[in-house]
């Protein structure tokens, strides 16, 4: 049946084609609500059309998490898709329209991350059922809050997807990945706010005063240590302290962004930053750290090792290019999967360059590529 399902994908591509591109031109950053909730109406619409069964979580500040189910009382065990709707810059960043093809790419805001992974699922969907598979339900999430680590919806957007897929043979999370890869590692974030109390006086007397931007100083230099690729590294910014320049300020904060590859790294940056804050480089200054935003990390995992070699031989069965597991330096909702028990691979989306710049770009084959990969998976895992 495979083959039928590929030039089905095929044969659907130039239709997807339009899709993508109209669903991209509607511009999504993460603070948009109304902006994510259009995008997501979007695809909901689609799958409305196709007869596909439709259940909002509803979010008051982020947008609304939805889950769409094709088959939904199939007999076999359900496979998950997913991939999120929100996108990083301002509206009107990309022009207008947000969204211009050139040639074998597509340009714009979330053409790769996420948008055309959400794409690429519905077209494995559509193939599927134009083909007339009912062997099993084929859950698709779409993920409202994910570029800030679902902090608008204090996790319950992630909570809801871990519920929906908690049965689920496979959830392939649609993050864009170089081709011959997807990703079964990945870096989870910590960011934290430090906050910096000291004593203002006249810049001219500075010596009776406690600077906190000095102390922000000595406390910088000692998290810019971690710095390893395959490890912790800390990126220290948005710093903001002092009024004037004849003026001692009084206070100083700046954020902190970890990326770690275990949670036993994660257990020594937190006590590490605990006692940064107890510290004092300046006699006198007073420090408080506040966690920011957390996302966990995606450690390697048996169970998701044994689904890559599955997902191996599926694609040696179908004539699709090997793969390999690699190691995402990025932090995804695969982790929040993984971290539930749930088999979870992620990468599973289109292949681009320049994501999160206004130059983002996916090659437009890759889109059923893409789909070809997720099809097979469901048919044969």
């Amino acid at each position: 049946m495979w083959q039928k399902v590929f030039d089905t994908i095929d044969s659907l591509a130039d239709e997807y084609l339009l899709i993508w591109k109209e669903f991209c031109d509607i511009e999504s950053p993460t603070s948009y609500k109304e902006g994510v909730d259009k995008a997501s109406r979007y695809m909901v619409a689609l799958a409305e059309k196709m007869g596909w069964q439709v259940e909002y979580n509803r979010q008051s500040v982020s947008g609304d998490c939805v889950c769409i189910t094709m088959n939904p009382g199939a007999p076999g065990r359900p496979v998950a898709m997913s991939g999120h709707v929100d996108t990083v810059h301002p509206v009107g960043s990309f022009g207008n329209p947000a969204t211009r093809i050139e040639g074998d790419k597509i340009f714009g805001p979330g053409v790769v991350d996420c948008k055309g992974g959400v794409v690429a699922s519905f077209l494995a969907m559509a193939a599927l059922q134009q083909c007339g598979f009912q062997d099993r339900p084929i859950i698709n999430l779409l993920q409202s809050d994910e570029e800030i680590s679902s902090i608008t919806s204090n996790k319950q957007t992630v909570a809801y997807m871990g519920e929906k897929a908690k049965n689920c043979a496979v959830f392939m999370n649609t993050e864009g990945c170089a081709p011959g890869t997807l990703t079964i590692e990945r870096k989870g974030i910590q960011r934290y706010v430090f906050d910096i109390r000291g004593r203002a006086v006249h810049s001219s007397e500075c010596y009776e005063g406690i600077n906190p931007v000095t102390e922000a100083a000595h406390k910088i230099l000692a998290l810019e240590q971690f710095k390893d690729p395959e490890g912790i590294t800390c990126n220290c910014s948005v710093i903001q302290g002092g009024t004037t320049p004849n003026t001692v300020p009084d206070s100083c904060s700046f954020l902190a962004d970890f990326r770690y590859r275990t949670m036993a790294q994660r257990d020594y940056i937190e006590q590490f930053v605990r006692d940064l804050a107890a510290k004092s480089f300046v006699e006198g200054s007073v420090c408080t750290v506040t966690e920011k935003s957390r996302r966990i990390c995606m450690e390697r995992t048996d169970f998701n090792e044994e689904l890559l070699c599955n997902i191996c031989n599926i694609y040696e069965k179908t004539g699709l290019p090997a793969v390999k597991g690699v190691f995402g330096k990025g932090g995804s909702d695969a982790a929040d999967m993984t971290a539930r028990g749930i088999p979870c691979l992620d990468g599973f989306g289109v292949y681009g360059k320049r994501v999160h710049s206004v130059e983002e770009y996916a090659y437009i084959d890759s889109l059923a590529q893409a789909a070809k990969a997720m099809a097979a998976i469901t048919l044969y895992l």
